[in-house]
C-alpha cells in the first residue's frame, strides 16, 4: 500500500484523483500547512524541498509530481494511465507530462507564490506577465487535447494534472483578478466535464471537501482535515 503525504487541494491531489482511478490502494498522512508541518524536520527527512506531495513506496520516498506520476505509470502499465515504452504516442506523452510538469506547473507557482521569486514592487507585473504566459501554456494544452483526446482520458495522468492546474487559477490568489475562463479552451473544458463524472473524482473530491465540481466551476476548498493554504 502507498503512503501519500497530502495537504488539502495541493499538488497531491492529482496523485490523490490518479490512484483513485486506477484503483491503486493507498492511505493518506496530512501535512498540516497551517503550523508549517512541511517544513517540520521529520517532514523534510522524507522530502528535503518541504514540498507538497511525497509518495511513500516499497522503493522509498518519491517527490516531485510528475516523479510520482510516472513511477505510478510503469509500475502500474495495467491501470492505463500512461502508454509505456515502446507504445504508440509515448513521446507525445513523455513530452505533455514533461510540459506540464516543467512549464505550466512552474510558471503557475509563481503566480501563487510571487514573493518567492521576485520583489514586492514587480509583483504586479510579475503577475501580469505570467498570466499572459499561463492563457498560452493552456491553449497549447487545448491543442494537445484535442488532437490526442486519449491521452487525456481517463485514466491518463495528463488529464488530472492538467484539470487540477486549471481548477486553481479559478481560486488563487483569493485576491487576485481572475484572468482564466475555461469557456476559452474548449477541449479542455470537455475534457473536465467527463473527468467530473467519474466515480474517482467523486471519491477525491469527497475526501478534500471541493465539491461536486472541482474543474469546471470549483469552490475553496472545506476539508474534513488539514488547510490548503
Amino acid at each position: 500500500m502507498y503512503e501519500l503525504h497530502y495537504a488539502p487541494d495541493n499538488a497531491s491531489l492529482i496523485l490523490r484523483l490518479v490512484m483513485e482511478a486506477a484503483n491503486l490502494p493507498y492511505q493518506t498522512v496530512l501535512v498540516d500547512r497551517s503550523i508549517r508541518q512541511q517544513d517540520s524536520a521529520a517532514y523534510r527527512a522524507l522530502n528535503p524541498t518541504g514540498l507538497i506531495p511525497t509518495l511513500i513506496t516499497p522503493q522509498g520516498p518519491i517527490s516531485e509530481t510528475a516523479a510520482c506520476l510516472l513511477w505510478l505509470s510503469e509500475t502500474h502499465p495495467e491501470a492505463g494511465l500512461a502508454p509505456q515504452v515502446g507504445q504508440p504516442l509515448r513521446a507525445e506523452f513523455l513530452k505533455q507530462l514533461f510540459f506540464i510538469s516543467n512549464t505550466a506547473h512552474a510558471d503557475l507557482r509563481q503566480i501563487f507564490y510571487p514573493d518567492q521569486y521576485v520583489p514586492s514592487n514587480a509583483i504586479p507585473e510579475h503577475a501580469r506577465l505570467l498570466a499572459a504566459r499561463m492563457i498560452r501554456h493552456f491553449d497549447l494544452l487545448d491543442k494537445a487535447a484535442a488532437q490526442y483526446p486519449t491521452l487525456f482520458s481517463a485514466p491518463s495522468i495528463l488529464g488530472y494534472y492538467t484539470a487540477t492546474l486549471m481548477r486553481w487559477p479559478m481560486l488563487y490568489p483569493k485576491s487576485a483578478k481572475r484572468w482564466f475562463k475555461i469557456a476559452d479552451f474548449p477541449a479542455l473544458h470537455e475534457m473536465a466535464l467527463a473527468l467530473e463524472t467519474l466515480p474517482a473524482t467523486h471519491r477525491a473530491a469527497a475526501a478534500e471537501g471541493l465539491g461536486p465540481t472541482p474543474f469546471t466551476n470549483p469552490q475553496y476548498a472545506c476539508p474534513p482535515e488539514g488547510s490548503a493554504t
